[in-house]
């Protein structure tokens, strides 16, 4: 959805609510991210019209939050959030209030959001700002701001623990230190949260630009202990200085995050989770040795992700960036079968990326990865994966009788083939005749 048609769209409903008798606004992270030079990702409107009367001005509408007074409103690819004023009632199970009432003073609004510099509201027309809550300062100061007691902030709401350090860290900004005292204070209550939530968070801290930063703000304020205390527990593993002269494990991880560009999800997990293994197989033998790392790394990382509910599909990816991180290391020995197989490996750009980032976060040495991209890149798809020569049945048909020894002998095919000793299903009979 580009940023100009959303725009349009929600000065079309600001307009139509206005000619309706209606006052409409634009707010929050809008506002915020206009007054901060950026160009908004997207735009919502609070406005005293309820939200039966939104649905009725909107034709195919649809509620997302009735309760909460929420309509999504579409048009042409875009989607515009349209709010009813509102102030919330107590809240007691940490998410929701347990009801709200429906305003008409835009300020009862602001004060019952999260920080104040999502608080602030914008008249479309005039462009006049409405600041109840200091947001403006806050902006200009760089600070994350909770909107009055931060403890009952985060009490309503114990996502919102995670979202300070999100906003800071995509923003640039500091979490103001009473904020700041008061998440380190609250910093348990975040377990409470569905994981779902969590998930969501940790993903755009991971992938947003700032996971670096994001990820020292979690350390700082206790909640990595709380969300991720596997990898709380890389701080302080000391490493082979040999071959990590950056130091221990949680500084290599800070410094590949630091250095990821618009990973995916998965790229973004795997950078995080590749060296999980590694303070439990911590051991000294001459140097520093983490025997078994990777599949140790392995089930820590899938017992995280599922812990944290990541699609099937996504838990699979992740686990094979952190089973093949190390074998780049062999990758001028292997033979060309293996090598091909390795190449092979679903999305290797992304392993590659994650060689790329191990690298140039320890000793920073590229050879494996310009050889493993020279190689991959001069490879066409069918070199790597070719047709298959034979399959089971023409093998029944060649007199061997069915058995576990089947598998074994199609391997034995196609890493032949892969060597480009045999090219024809003749040849490779010839070749199975020989060798079984």
């Amino acid at each position: 959805m580009q940023n100009s048609t959303a725009e349009a769209l929600a000065r079309h409903i600001a307009t139509i609510l206005r000619d309706h008798g209606y006052r409409a606004w634009f707010v929050g992270g809008c506002v915020r991210d206009r007054l901060r030079g950026a160009a908004p990702k997207d735009f919502d409107i609070a406005t005293d019209a309820t939200p039966d009367r939104i649905a009725s001005l909107f034709p195919g509408s649809r509620l997302v939050g009735a309760h909460f007074g929420v309509v999504l409103v579409r048009s042409g690819g875009a989607e515009v959030e349209v709010a009813t004023l509102r102030s919330d009632h107590a809240y007691r199970d940490g998410r929701h209030p347990e009801g709200v009432t429906f305003e008409t003073d835009p300020r009862m609004d602001a004060l019952r959001r999260d920080f104040t510099v999502n608080a602030l509201l914008q008249d479309p027309f005039t462009g006049e700002i409405l600041d109840f809550v200091g947001g403006r300062a806050d902006i200009e100061a760089r600070l994350i701001r909770a909107i009055g007691d931060p403890e009952a902030r985060f009490t309503e709401d114990r996502l919102r623990l995670v979202r300070a350090v999100r906003f800071a860290a995509a923003l640039g900004f500091e979490i103001e230190p009473k904020t700041f005292e008061a998440i380190r204070r609250c910093r348990s209550q975040v377990v409470t949260v569905a994981a779902e939530r969590v998930r969501d968070e940790l993903n755009r801290i991971l992938t947003e630009g700032a996971a670096r930063r994001g990820f020292e703000l979690l350390d700082q304020t206790g909640l990595l202990e709380q969300v991720l205390p596997e990898v709380a527990a890389m701080k302080g593993v000391a490493q082979p200085p040999e071959f990590h002269p950056e130091g221990d494990v949680w500084t290599h991880t800070l410094l590949m995050l630091g250095m990821m560009e618009r990973p995916s999800v998965e790229l973004a997990w795997g950078v995080l989770l590749h060296d999980v293994g590694k303070p439990s197989t911590f051991r000294v033998a001459k140097r520093i040795r983490f025997d078994g790392h990777v599949e140790l790394g392995v089930q820590i990382g899938r017992r995280i992700l599922q812990r944290l509910r990541l699609s099937s599909a996504s838990i699979r990816h992740v686990e094979a960036l952190i089973a093949n991180h190390l074998r780049f290391k062999d990758v001028r020995k292997m033979k060309e079968s293996t090598l091909k197989r390795f190449l092979r490996l679903e999305r290797f750009e992304e392993h590659l990326e994650l060689h790329r980032l191990d690298c140039l976060s320890s000793h920073r040495k590229l050879d494996s990865y310009e050889y493993a991209k020279s190689k991959y890149a001069a490879l066409t798809p069918e070199q790597i994966r070719p047709p298959r020569l034979l399959t089971g049945h023409d093998l029944i048909r060649a007199g061997y009788t069915p058995g576990p020894q089947f598998s074994k002998m199609l391997e034995a095919v196609e890493d032949a083939q892969l060597e480009g000793l045999i090219r024809t299903p003749e040849e490779a009979l010839s070749f199975l005749r020989q060798r079984f």
